[in-house]
């Protein structure tokens, strides 16, 4: 009895110390810095309702399936690691590529969302009345969010929450800029809203046809990239089926050779990324 009472006591003492042991607040708030990476590119990718939890267990399970599928298949110890890079990058470059296309998409029907806000401005419609009309009006592509606003909007009166949830959902920079002229609008008034969201229609049109024709010149760089880094693995990995091929890559000297292949084939790819790459317009305003 008496050492059943001294762990009652000790479990009491415990879990009255436990908010000044362990907080709370602490580690929620490092794990979501710290998967605030993954989150962004979730949400960029038009999949915010997803979990960044489930996309780094994604990419785990991805780098363990590659090297292990490649180890599998082709006997050289050095290329599972490798395999196992490649395949944990796929989640992550199949987000990217898809975020670019939201990105490019989006681009073509911003300056028609503008026109809608306008057209609803200037047949009378309040600011939020206009943005939720949107809802009906806008393209498709982007009729989600602004009906989650209107939900929003409706159930809570709070129009400075309901665009900041707006923001985070479409996740575009022109989208921030359109959310941000709407907020400063309601704030401190002013008659010249429809012309200033005029002027950005056109300027949007202007930027996103400019931008369309030198990525289309520029995508030989990013095809010829890709092209280059993946062929001399693509020769190794049929190498790696020989026996005596193997054997010889199975050496430290091997080792050391694919591992510096590895390391040489990023810098060149990122380089060549870099050069083909448009530089975008960054989220100032999240």
């Amino acid at each position: 009895m008496t050492a059943i009472a001294a762990l009652l006591l000790a479990a009491g003492v415990l879990l009255i110390a436990s908010p000044w042991l362990w907080p709370r607040t602490a580690e929620p708030r490092d794990r979501r810095r710290s998967l605030a990476p993954f989150a962004e590119l979730l949400a960029r990718a038009g999949l915010s309702t997803a979990s960044p939890v489930v996309l780094l267990a994604v990419v785990v399970l991805s780098g363990v399936v590659g090297g292990a599928l490649v180890l599998l298949l082709v006997p050289v110890v050095a290329l599972a690691p490798v395999a196992g890079v490649v395949g944990a990058s796929l989640p992550i470059l199949a987000l990217r590529a898809r975020a670019a296309a939201r990105r490019r998409a989006l681009r073509q029907v911003w300056p028609d969302v503008v026109d809608h806000l306008v057209s609803g401005i200037r047949a009378g419609l309040g600011l939020p009345e206009a943005i939720g009309a949107l809802a009906e009006a806008a393209p498709e592509a982007v009729r989600g969010p602004f009906r989650e606003f209107r939900r929003e909007y409706t159930r809570t009166a709070r129009f400075g929450e309901a665009l900041d949830d707006l923001k985070t959902a479409l996740a575009d920079p022109v989208a921030d800029r359109i959310v941000e002229t709407l907020r400063m609008a309601r704030e401190v008034g002013g008659t010249e809203l429809p012309a200033v969201l005029r002027a950005l229609a056109q300027y949007l049109r202007t930027d996103a046809a400019v931008r369309s024709e030198v990525d289309a010149r520029q995508s030989w760089v990013r095809n010829a990239a890709r092209l280059g880094v993946a062929a001399p693995w693509v020769v190794l990995l049929l190498l790696g089926t020989r026996p005596e091929a193997a054997a010889a890559y199975n050496t430290a000297g091997g080792a050391v050779l694919v591992l510096v292949g590895l390391g040489v084939s990023l810098v060149a790819y990122r380089l060549m990324i870099a050069l083909g790459r448009l530089p975008e317009e960054g989220r100032w305003f999240r």
